[in-house]
């Protein structure tokens, strides 16, 4: 068969080359007609709603130049964009409406300045367009409510029931409870804010869930290899995550996990992690919730950390005589903050003069001069090993002080 033709053009090259301009009208109406739509994040609407958008009006171009109905495979795309909507709260009968309003403005720019002989061509691409619409209702009704299901599902009962015996440290052979894996990453994690959280009305309230649901299929997706759901407990602040594995990963794979979910979620991601067995895991959350809190009030930037990591701080967040005399340490600095800022900053560019100084908007040869002075002050010089240790172990003991006062 030949291609259906329209305006004196093949129907489908017609279609295909107003696309991109279509996918913006659509768009368009879609935020002016539908209330949902308009109160999705502007993130979300020029990403995921748009690619959709976009994806289906090229499929239906393939439709017509073929003229056949889509394939099961072909609209795999709506049904991952349907399960998706569900898990955001997003209507069933907004979402069918969207594809409606697609498929007529479709109709409308194909037919525009078709002619009197091409009556059959036309006849024929608006029964294409009618297939696909129903093929789409039925594609996109059926993920949509498979995907509620599953969020409702005994299934997700048990997983939750599970997370919260190992997190309170409980028996977890009981009725109703999933069978727990042999071996857990426990994460701790910290989420940043995403500007669209900051929108007011109920978009902030969907780019919340879209942030979670983000972080949560990047955990999902590293839990998918032992066969087990990842169970986690997620708010727009952070939670808990346990994943399941065969065999401890390397740490550079938790570490890049971590970054994965930041990547995804497009927000800083703050993170603590230990490998353990399941009677392990209420103690390992515990320690983890330490972790991140001395890693946020210590001013270290997102990424993942184990206890070697802030051991020091660790340590010296426990009230002791010792705390107090390392503070002490540094008593002959407190009236001139701009020495202990240097100091500060000389260490944490590893006694790097340039850095430091470029890092305090300085002349070098002022650091040098500084840090003369620091080491005169206290009778510590960064310059000598066993000095070194006793002002950075100073510095933390004198931060730890001042968070617990």
């Amino acid at each position: 068969m030949g291609p259906l033709i329209v305006a004196g053009v093949p129907a489908a090259a017609r279609l295909r080359a107003r696309v991109p301009a279509l996918t913006r009208r659509v768009v368009t109406r879609l935020r002016s007609e539908l209330p949902v739509y308009a109160e999705l994040p502007g993130e979300e609407i020029a990403g995921d709603i748009a690619d959709i958008v976009q994806y289906s009006l090229r499929l239906l171009a393939d439709v017509i130049e073929h003229r056949r109905p889509a394939t099961h495979g072909e609209l795999a795309q709506q049904r991952d964009s349907a399960a998706q909507r569900a898990e955001e709260g997003v209507p069933l009968d907004a979402i069918l409406t969207a594809y409606q309003i697609g498929m007529a403005m479709c109709w409308a720019e194909l037919s525009q300045d078709a002619r009197p002989d091409e009556l059959p061509d036309l006849k024929e691409a608006v029964d294409r367009i009618m297939v696909l619409q129903r093929q789409l209702t039925s594609a996109v009704s059926r993920a949509y409510l498979q995907a509620r299901a599953i969020l409702d599902s005994q299934e997700h009962v048990g997983r939750h029931a599970l997370l919260a015996a190992l997190l309170a440290g409980e028996p977890t052979d009981r009725p109703g409870v999933q069978r727990p894996a042999a071996l857990y990453a426990a994460l701790t994690l910290r989420l940043g804010a995403h500007p669209d959280e900051t929108l007011p009305g109920p978009g902030a309230g969907v780019a919340t869930r879209r942030k979670i649901r983000r972080v949560r299929a990047a955990l999902d997706a590293f839990a998918a290899g032992t066969g087990e759901p990842a169970l986690t407990s997620l708010d727009s602040s952070g939670g808990t995550a346990l994943l399941p594995l065969a065999t401890a990963p390397p740490w550079p794979e938790l570490c890049a996990l971590v970054g994965t979910a930041a990547d995804a979620a497009g927000v800083p991601v703050t993170a603590a992690a230990a490998v353990v067995e399941p009677l392990a895991v209420a103690a390992a959350v515990a320690e983890n919730t330490e972790i991140v809190d001395l890693v946020e009030r210590t001013g270290r930037g997102p990424g993942l950390y184990r206890l070697a990591d802030v051991l020091l701080d660790y340590q010296l967040s426990r009230p002791s005589v010792a705390l107090e005399g390392l503070a002490r340490l540094l008593q002959p600095l407190e009236a001139k903050p701009e020495l202990l800022y240097t100091l500060e900053t000389y260490l944490r560019h590893g006694l790097d003069r340039r850095g430091s100084a470029a890092a305090l908007h300085i002349h070098p040869n002022t650091v040098d001069y500084r840090i003369r002075r620091i080491a005169r002050l206290t009778g510590l010089s960064p310059a000598v090993p066993g000095d070194l240790q006793h002002l950075t172990a100073a510095l933390v003991a004198r931060r730890a002080r001042t968070l617990s006062s």
